[in-house]
């Protein structure tokens, strides 16, 4: 089988959605590269891993392209990513590592109930009420350490935690969005980093063209395709209803969640 042009394809279709919606595309790679890895009978045991890993390594591309074009608009606070990114760096190394240590069921499990809670926060648009401020730079740095943990867990740029918090902490929704794409950035470079260490240090026979837990091949045309496809989509949502495409693509996140899901309690 021809596994470049499934990557590929994958990848076009992750970018479009990408930039259709204005989300990562972390969600809808997770579960189709472990049916994937699967099928060219990567180790049982570290199929997820390897998913995860190389999730966030399409990341680090996906969201230097978002990260550009949120700051072209003036909708990134840098400041607020100052103090949130060492925090994010912290929690998503540890994340990457305590991924590591976990059995495929129960990370698994973990990503399945995070792709329920994405879809059900897009389709019921729960976003929370402004009303606290701002905390202070130890705050953020707390902050900063569980959106970069859970963020490492799942392999998302951490958009779905940051929006609702600064919205929480009355941050207009624009700049919300905005910072969250650029905190992407340093989720997916040390995410990436985390997942490349611990799949080097394990003691099992890697596949041939991994670096750890990312395996090359799929990083490559993954990214390669959806920073192509990402700036159609985005320029699609100016021209057409987006309400119909969103409701789809909620009924896809749980399909994927629902099958990856009887997968692992098959097993």
């Amino acid at each position: 089988m021809e596994w470049w042009l499934i990557y590929l394809l994958l990848g076009a279709i992750v970018g479009y959605i990408a930039g259709l919606f204005g989300i990562g595309g972390g969600l809808v790679i997770v579960p189709v590269l472990v049916y994937m890895f699967t099928l060219q009978a990567f180790p049982a045991d570290r199929v997820l891993h390897f998913a995860l890993g190389t999730t966030m390594a399409t990341i680090i591309f996906t969201s230097l392209s978002s990260l550009r074009m949120h700051h072209v608009h003036g909708a990134v606070n840098w400041l607020i990513v100052r103090y949130l990114s060492p925090g994010i760096i912290l929690g998503t190394l540890a994340g990457s590592t305590l991924a590591s240590a976990l059995s495929t069921s129960v990370l698994g499990v973990i990503v399945v109930l995070f792709i329920y809670y994405a879809a059900t926060q897009m389709w019921l648009k729960l976003l929370p009420k402004p009303e606290y401020t701002l905390p202070g730079k130890g705050g953020l740095f707390m902050v900063g350490s569980i959106i970069g943990s859970v963020s490492s867990l799942v392999a998302i740029g951490g958009g779905l935690l940051t929006v609702p918090f600064l919205s929480l902490c009355k941050v207009k929704l624009q700049q919300a969005i905005g910072t969250a794409a650029a905190v992407g950035f340093p989720i997916a470079l040390a995410g990436t980093i985390g997942y490349i260490i611990n799949g080097e240090l394990q003691t099992q026979a890697l596949p041939e063209y991994s670096l750890g837990y990312v395996y090359l091949p799929a990083l490559g045309w993954i990214a390669a395709a959806s920073m192509l496809t990402a700036p159609l989509g985005a320029k699609t949502t100016h021209r057409i209803q987006t309400a119909t495409l969103k409701k789809l693509f909620i009924v896809l996140l749980y399909c994927l969640g629902t099958k990856m899901l009887f997968d692992i309690l098959s097993n």
